[in-house]
């Protein structure tokens, strides 16, 4: 199952950027790699710059990283309840109010990466476990359509996008 194969009722307008990122990966194995070559790219990053913003009011890659780990928990949740059949209409959350009451700019490094993989670790033996029925299942969150498989492709594309602002506007 690859990202090319989402049709568009299986997430919503918000989201296309981070799909945008996607090609033919296969899901199961692009949340392994995905992870792997993010954490090789934050790890060569100048010590210096994990507390770096690169405007007034912007998230340091700190924060940043802390924001993936919040994301990634919610969306595997969304995730679950969709498999699940689950039809309670998810909310949306406030991202802005996650990355202020996180506080991730008061963490090492080191720790949110190993958490990071450990979130990641957990999202993998979720969607492992998942059936190719489950997968094509829909639910809705944050007012919006959304199938299960493009929930694991959303959390590769929010990670793949917040590497490239790295890219371009933090280092």
């Amino acid at each position: 199952m690859n990202a090319s194969q989402l049709k568009s009722n299986e997430y919503g307008e918000w989201y296309k950027p981070y799909i945008a990122t996607l090609n033919e990966e296969i899901l199961i194995e692009e949340l392994e790699i995905a992870l792997h070559r993010f954490i090789r790219f934050v790890q060569d990053i100048p010590i210096e710059k994990h507390d770096y913003a690169y405007a007034e009011g912007k998230w340091t890659i700190k924060d940043i990283i802390q924001h993936l780990i919040d994301c990634e928990r919610i969306f595997s949740y969304r995730a679950l309840c969709f498999a699940r059949n689950d039809k309670t209409f998810l909310p949306g959350f406030e991202e802005n109010d996650y990355a202020n009451e996180a506080k991730g700019k008061n963490r090492s490094l080191i720790s949110l990466l190993t958490e990071l993989a450990a979130v990641r670790q957990a999202t993998l033996l979720l969607f492992k476990d998942f059936t190719e029925d489950e997968l094509l299942r829909l639910g809705t969150a944050s007012n919006n359509s959304m199938s299960v498989r493009a929930v694991g492709f959303i959390i590769i594309g929010h990670q793949n996008h917040h590497q490239k602002i790295f890219e371009d506007r933090y280092l």
